[in-house]
């Protein structure tokens, strides 16, 4: 049935790692399921037969696709299929798409398609690694152009030790979630997380995942010479280069003067005149080819910028190498948010706002891993006027996902956690202006927003790239890189931190990978370049968190009580909780586990709705005084109510100072007393004082009290009280 059936094996990490070609998706160029440990992928990746036309851009596309089956779950949504690409979805796509894309050649227009399946899923074997080795395995065994194979893996820190892939167990306790993807010699892409990690751990930590990416290389070139298709010739739609050299002779000076500024849009001006000028020169010496001509315009830039950098060491904007734009931090701009901070670092602008919300306010997710609920969320927006252009807005798409969850993981690990805030903590990251690291500017934005929100972060985060030019054995790395170093260069190297180690780190590249001397450079420009914003720009701004928070804040407050009392707090059909918001204007959230969060505009009010919780959840210590409402009368006392469903007995001797003959005499139902406890007998039941509370609260001098206590037993009261208080249960 499947004559070309194929089967490989070796092991990852201690766990076995399978490849099978030849039986499923055979109509794709290329395709394999990749088993590793219980988690199977099925890639795939396929080439259109011709190039797409109107194109100056290699067309590939990246999908990584979540299946809930392969995590035996049914998708909540209304249909009960999965619907568009979810956030960790995107992430994964983007992980995958950024190693592989710089080994395509770059002068083919065709169209190319990775998917990459999740079949089942196994929690100890990360699906995003299975699917970046099967896709690299499915473009090798292809007929597309490709100068790979790749591999990639995660690498951890747990208890001081590197480990390769750790399982959910490890990735709980890990120090930091690396993913390193490599060609057979180079560093091909960092995606980093970790908790405030030094630039050494992390640089051995990269070098240890990078061994092992060479091993796992070697066996996908295995596979590749054993099932491997013969690459196919493509069209290559570089541009002649006699037409190159004829626009870079008429223009290259005129090029250069536009260039020469470190303002934007007076560069984008400076451009207009230099392209019709070569447009009118050329337009007739290569007819039916504006495309082209405009396409060596951008090379000609492109040639101008990296031969001022490597032979010059010029920036276009004048600066130093290691010199950063000008900064500046700014915070309360907005008058009724919780908090807000802005970010401005030459053209680049970032306006952060920070939310604070109540714990049902956290995200739910719906995805392949165990996390369901997440309480701190970044939010990142590029609308187009922060280029100077103009194009509807149509919601997020694949870059304002990956730049937003790049700041959420670097500020994670100083983000207080529930006990000590809890809170839900959404922030938004607002672009105004965008000429380079923009996600480096909402990393910084963040951090200013935080602190001036009250949120206690464990230390101030700064974030900042760094770029790379390449020419043979030669390169040079430069920080803060602008818009156009980023286009023309081939690196951005995003870092983002505290002082005292790495947070987050990101790298985009354009060529085929990375050296261990440029990945140690760049890590050490980038701590001296994150220490100098924080020294010099965001602690003058703001040196340490709010001690309050903004008068529009909610004000939460926490409490744990045994679950078994969760069903007194609520009450019958929710009436008690109900009773409580109500009376005290607030919102309560139940947890499972007992923990009860309160949250108010006025502190006052939270904690008394949480004082009156406790009382439900908890016996009442004796000697504490309540304001209570009277229940019910009796001919020997009177039953109040010191929280809802939670009522004591004041006998008619604690009614008053003075004697009192009939509880009518002295409260009715529905009166508001103050009551002190006196005791709690071995039932539970309450014994209330309104006499004590009043001599303790208000002053009040007792009446007669030696001839009250001597007439007590006359009453009568001893002999009935134990089958009268049977009553009131």
């Amino acid at each position: 049935m499947f004559p070309d059936f194929r089967k490989f094996e070796t092991t990852l990490a201690g766990r076995p790692l399978v490849v099978e070609t030849g039986k499923m998706a055979g109509l794709a160029g290329g395709s394999c399921l990749i088993r590793y440990g219980e988690t199977e992928v099925l890639c795939t990746a396929t080439m259109s037969a011709k190039p797409r036309e109107g194109v100056d851009f290699f067309p590939l596309s990246v999908d990584f696709e979540e299946k809930l089956y392969s995590v035996g779950r049914i998708p909540g949504s209304f249909q009960r299929r999965e619907g568009r690409a979810s956030e960790k979805a995107t992430l994964c796509s983007r992980v995958i798409d950024r190693p592989i894309r710089p080994l395509f050649p770059k002068d083919m227009r065709n169209d190319v398609g990775v998917v990459a399946t999740v079949m089942s899923v196994d929690q100890d074997c990360l699906p995003e690694i299975t699917a970046m080795i099967g896709v690299s395995v499915a473009i090798s065994i292809s007929e597309i152009p490709w100068d790979g194979p790749i591999s990639g893996v995660s690498v951890g820190l747990v208890d001081g030790k590197f480990v390769i892939n750790p399982t959910e167990a490890e990735r709980a306790k890990s120090e930091m979630a690396v993913t390193v993807a490599s060609t057979s010699d180079l560093v091909a892409m960092i995606e980093a997380g970790a908790k405030e990690v030094d630039n050494e751990t992390m640089f051995d930590g990269i070098m240890y995942a990078h061994k092992v990416n060479q091993e796992v290389v070697e066996f996908i070139k295995m596979i590749q010479k054993e099932v491997g298709k013969e690459k196919i010739p493509f069209e290559s739609q570089e541009v002649p280069h006699d037409m190159f050299e004829a626009v870079k002779d008429f223009a290259i000076d005129d090029v250069k003067a536009a260039l020469d500024t470190d303002d934007k849009r007076i560069r984008d001006e400076r451009l207009k005149p230099v392209y019709e000028k070569v447009h009118e020169k050329f337009d007739e010496v290569y007819p039916e080819q504006a495309e082209k001509i405009d396409e060596c315009l951008y090379k000609l830039q492109k040639f101008v910028v990296r031969r001022w950098l490597l032979d010059e060491g010029k920036r276009v904007d004048g600066r130093g190498i290691n010199d950063m734009r000008p900064l500046n931090a700014e915070i309360d701009l907005l008058s009724r948010v919780h908090g807000s901070g802005m970010f401005t670092r030459g053209q680049t602008q970032v306006l952060t706002v920070t939310t604070l919300g109540t714990m049902s306010d956290a995200q739910l997710l719906d995805g392949l891993d165990n996390e369901t609920t997440k309480r701190y969320i970044h939010h990142y927006n590029f609308p187009s006027y922060s280029v100077g252009e103009t194009r509807p807005s149509r919601g997020p798409g694949r870059r304002e996902i990956g730049h937003g969850a790049l700041a959420e993981r670097a500020l994670l690990p100083v983000i207080p956690s529930v006990e000590e805030f809890p809170y839900t903590i959404r922030l938004v990251s607002e672009v105004l202006s965008s000429n380079g690291s923009t996600s480096q500017a909402s990393v910084c934005g963040s951090t200013l927003s935080l602190m001036a929100a009250g949120v206690p972060i464990k230390a101030p985060v700064a974030g900042i790239s760094c770029g790379l030019i390449t020419e043979g054995e030669r390169f040079m790395t430069m920080v803060d890189i602008q818009g156009l170093e980023d286009f023309f260069g081939d690196m951005d190297f995003k870092v983002a931190g505290t002082k005292k180690g790495i947070t987050a780190i990101q790298m985009d590249l354009k060529i085929h990978g990375l050296t261990p001397a440029i990945i140690k450079e760049a890590l050490e420009k980038t701590y001296d370049a994150r220490c100098k914003i924080l020294d010099e720009v965001i602690l003058p701004c703001i040196a340490e968190p709010r001690a309050e928070l903004s008068k529009y804040a909610p004000k939460m407050l926490m409490t744990k009580i045994d679950p078994e009392k969760i069903g007194d707090v609520i009450g019958k059909q929710g009436k008690v909780i109900q009773k409580i918001c109500a009376e005290c204007d607030c919102k309560v959230d139940v947890e499972e586990d007992g923990s009860i969060y309160v949250s108010a505009l006025d502190l006052d009010n939270a904690k008394r709705a949480l004082t009156i919780i406790e009382t439900i959840a908890n016996d009442p210590e004796v000697g504490a005084i309540f304001r209570g409402v009277v229940t019910r009368l009796m001919s020997f006392g009177a039953f109040v109510e010191i929280a809802p469903g939670k009522e004591g007995l004041v006998h008619i001797s604690k009614l008053d100072v003075k004697r009192v003959e009939k509880v009518e005499d002295c409260v009715a139902v529905g009166d508001e007393v103050i009551v002190k406890v006196i005791e709690i007998d071995d039932q539970g039941r309450i014994n209330l004082s309104r006499r004590d509370a009043l001599i303790e609260i208000e002053g009040l001098t007792p009446e007669d009290d030696g001839e009250q206590q001597e007439r007590r037993p006359s009453r009568g009261h001893g002999p009935r009280r134990n089958g009268d208080r049977r009553d009131r249960r």
